[in-house]
């Protein structure tokens, strides 16, 4: 009998592209629609229609809330806001100089280590952590902002739905409608989106057993990098690497806009803010957050914003046919709302908390231990030589 062997190279998947780890019933992308669904809902009819309160009960418990229900959720979520002061004191020891992430990630961490619950992963548990690290972010996140200007923290306000209290926090004055709205939209489209990079993360560790904290922990720095939560980030750079002129008309600053995207393009740099993985015909996100910055445009007065916005999707659409993800429009509407472009990453982080949560809870639920395989290309087996 004669055995035969194989020696076809393995199929890798490199970045693990068009594989399907598990099954989810938190969010799709409908490829009939080019929709991005949470719980079978559109997101561009939540954005429109709800609270980023309701949106986090869709997320955690499949339904959107009946109003005594969103009562209750919303008393839960405004009992658990106060900057905790042992979380304050380590935020203190951290270097301006550091990152936001990290002192987001750092004080996830914290949180974690001092749950009453800590070590407790039942499902009643894991979701009272869930809601009580949401609703502890955004100070965290404000107080950060405001220590590096050298101001000292605002105390959050039971009155204030989720997203005027965010920015309550971080500016110490009470917002107009429009902007609180424009936040929420945010907040509401960044609230998840399948198996990203740092709800893959989540998951895996997760399928560890390890706790809910943890997995949040690790996912924060996951959306760090700039290829995923740190573009926002990076297309205020981009702005500022133009310039940001407010002297200037929409046309003149379009104008620049093309020119600086031609170069770009000529000597292939990349540039932020444009393309995404799942979508191949555009971010469908991006319509809700567009019309979002343009109100804040129109509010704050800043035609010369749109000029840049517009030239750079122009001159890329020209040049590559490659769409805007939800951080182009994102990073410039945070930015008109006064907030620091290192921290547009710590919102995102706010806002994700509820699907990162929402995918640990269904992992944990039927569980199994995340462990990819490799294909090895290193050395093949070699041993030492005896010494002579």
């Amino acid at each position: 009998m004669t055995l035969t062997t194989t020696t076809e190279a393995p199929q890798v998947h490199r970045g693990l592209a068009g594989v399907i780890a598990d099954y989810t019933a938190i969010s799709k992308v409908n490829p009939e629609t080019n929709s991005l669904l949470y719980r079978g809902y559109p997101v561009q009819e939540l954005a429109a229609k709800c609270s980023f309160e309701e949106v986090a009960y869709l997320l955690w418990n499949g339904e959107l809330p009946t109003d005594a229900e969103l009562a209750e959720f919303t008393a839960r979520e405004r009992s658990a806001r106060a900057l905790d002061p042992v979380v304050k004191s380590v935020v203190d020891t951290l270097p301006t100089t550091a990152h936001p992430m990290d002192v987001c990630r750092t004080a996830a961490s914290v949180l974690g280590a001092r749950h009453e619950l800590a070590e407790d992963s039942t499902p009643e548990a894991n979701m009272k952590k869930a809601i009580d690290l949401w609703a502890a972010m955004p100070a965290v996140v404000a107080y950060d902002q405001r220590r590096r200007r050298g101001q000292e923290p605002i105390e959050p306000r039971e009155d204030l739905d989720y997203s005027a209290n965010f920015l309550w926090m971080t500016f110490g004055e009470e917002q107009v409608p429009e902007v609180v709205e424009a936040f929420n939209v945010s907040t509401i489209l960044y609230a998840e989106h399948s198996f990203n990079a740092s709800t893959f993360t989540a998951r895996v560790v997760t399928s560890t057993l390890s706790d809910l904290h943890s997995a949040v922990t690790a996912a924060i720095g996951a959306l760090k990098g700039p290829l995923h939560g740190g573009a926002n980030e990076a297309v205020m750079h981009t702005f500022d690497e133009i310039g940001i002129r407010s002297e200037e008309s929409l046309e003149e600053a379009a104008t620049r806009a093309r020119a600086w995207m031609k170069d770009a393009v000529d000597h292939k740099k990349k540039v932020m803010g444009f393309g995404h993985r799942v979508y191949k015909h555009g971010d469908s996100r991006v319509p809700t957050m567009k019309a979002a910055l343009d109100k804040m445009i129109a509010h704050y007065g800043r035609p010369e914003l749109l000029g840049l916005y517009n030239g750079l999707e122009q001159a890329m659409d020209e040049a590559k046919a490659i769409k805007p993800n939800l951080d182009y429009p994102a990073g410039p509407t945070y930015h008109l709302m006064g907030f620091d472009t290192p921290t547009f990453t710590p919102i995102f982080v706010a806002s994700r908390i509820t699907g990162w949560t929402a995918h640990a809870m269904e992992q944990l639920a039927a569980n199994s231990l995340i462990r990819p395989l490799s294909a090895y290309n290193g050395v093949e087996e070699r041993h030492i030589e005896a010494t002579q």
